[in-house]
């Protein structure tokens, strides 16, 4: 009986063959997760600054608004840039300028009377150079480990994001509510030097294409690839569609107020990336799946049931419980999604497509705001429910209108040789 409880937990357990295989992944994990840790303690600290130098709800929200058109059109570039460039310089060199900003925030903390334009700067500054960062970072991980362990890779980048959406802002409020905002910035320099450090040991991953400069223009060849493959286009569909429909982040604030749960706000918002780290902590079944688009198509319905029957739910905790499952669907999708991107999309538009895929990750949530805002209007359950069905109905629509992602199975991948990323690293032997 105890084998074979053993051998079930084993096989929901996430496969860490990539961290054990390849120096460079875990060296890139590792960096990325003390970063991201980091980042959230910026993240929220902005904000609580900029209202208490302001007083004003609109100020607070105006940080959004600085940071999406940098992040779209660097993001753009950047996806060019990862083609044309060494991916590992670009992520160094930007970390690097990350860490600079910190520093900025940090010194203007700790002033008298601390400004407000440098934390607006400072944002969009900093959504520039993630832009910049993020394709050449996500192109990086087909050069990192063999093609056979890209779910699993994805798993483990998957379950990174998870830990530090839970953990990250309650950390972050605490450290603020006791040390004050300066604390957060000190941790969030301190988080990108070690970062720095990890990740200068991580080997360079050159490109064939980086005898010329980059050229913006150069985008649209990695957009014309992607609209010649119905597979990927349902990709982004349903991505998109996950998060414009299901993800009610915006109306968090005023469910908790309709629940008479004012305290209970960040439960609200921690939920979702509670339910993406229990997906990801028992995701070892991911590996034994071959029909991704099916689960990118699936997730997409499941995160819409989710939050639709969050709209009916009674109370607090049955709110909760919704909201947690639907993050665990979009764990789903953003696992199978990542691993069709990486095994099917050649080595050498790789930094465009995640330029795109970078786009449509920011725009979607951004929408989603809007239409939640918009729908809340008539009633903030009556904007769970139409969400919720849009996403749910968007999942059917997708199947039925998009075969080929349907029908779309890894294994036909890699039979493919074309699909292998170049200059591949070679495994560690396994300890």
């Amino acid at each position: 009986m105890t084998s074979g409880t053993d051998r079930c937990w084993s096989r929901l357990l996430p496969n860490t063959a990539p961290w054990r295989s390849s120096r460079d992944f875990r060296l890139t994990w590792t960096s990325g997760t003390v970063t991201l840790l980091g980042s959230i303690f910026t993240m929220t600290a902005i904000p609580l600054q900029i209202a208490h130098l302001t007083d004003s709800p609109l100020a607070v929200g105006a940080v959004g608004a600085v940071e999406l058109a940098p992040t779209i059109l660097f993001g753009l570039y950047g996806g060019v840039l990862a083609d044309r460039a060494d991916r590992r310089t670009v992520a160094l060199v930007t970390e690097v300028a990350l860490a600079a900003l910190s520093a900025l925030l940090l010194a203007n903390a700790l002033l008298g009377t601390p400004a407000v334009w440098p934390l607006y700067l400072a944002a969009g500054l900093a959504a520039a150079i993630q832009g910049l960062q993020q394709p050449s970072v996500e192109a990086m991980i087909p050069r990192l480990v063999p093609h056979d362990q890209l779910v699993a890779a994805g798993a483990l980048l998957s379950l990174r994001w998870s830990i530090g959406g839970v953990a990250g802002p309650a950390l972050a409020g605490l450290l603020i509510a006791t040390a004050g905002v300066p604390a957060a910035y000190l941790v969030d320099l301190a988080t990108f030097l070690l970062s720095i450090a990890l990740l200068a040991q991580v080997r360079p991953i050159p490109s064939e294409r980086d005898a010329e400069a980059p050229r913006l223009r150069e985008f649209t060849e990695g957009a014309r690839y992607a609209a010649r493959r119905p597979d990927l286009i349902g990709t982004y569909l349903a991505d998109l569609a996950a998060t414009v429909f299901a993800l009610p982040t915006a109306l968090f604030p005023f469910l908790a107020e309709e629940l008479d749960a004012v305290w209970a706000l960040g439960l609200l918002y921690s939920a979702s990336a509670a339910g993406s780290l229990i997906a990801a902590a028992t995701g070892g079944w991911t590996e034994r799946v071959h029909r991704h688009g099916r689960l990118v198509l699936l997730s997409a319905s499941l995160v819409g049931a989710a939050t639709a029957a969050a709209a009916f739910a009674p109370g607090l905790w049955a709110v909760l419980l919704c909201l947690i499952v639907a993050g665990g669907g979009h764990w789903i999708g953003d696992t199978f999604r990542s691993a069709i991107w990486n095994q099917s999309i050649p080595d050498e538009l790789r930094g465009r497509a995640a330029g795109l895929e970078m786009l449509i990750g920011s725009a979607g949530p951004a929408l989603g705001d809007l239409r939640a805002g918009l729908a809340a209007r008539q009633s903030i359950r009556a904007a769970l429910r139409t969400g919720g069905l849009l996403c749910l109905g968007s999942g059917a629509v997708l199947s039925a209108a998009l075969p080929a992602l349907w029908r779309y199975d890894q294994r036909e991948h890699r039979r493919h040789p074309q699909h292998q990323p170049a200059h591949q690293s070679t495994p560690e032997p396994s300890t």
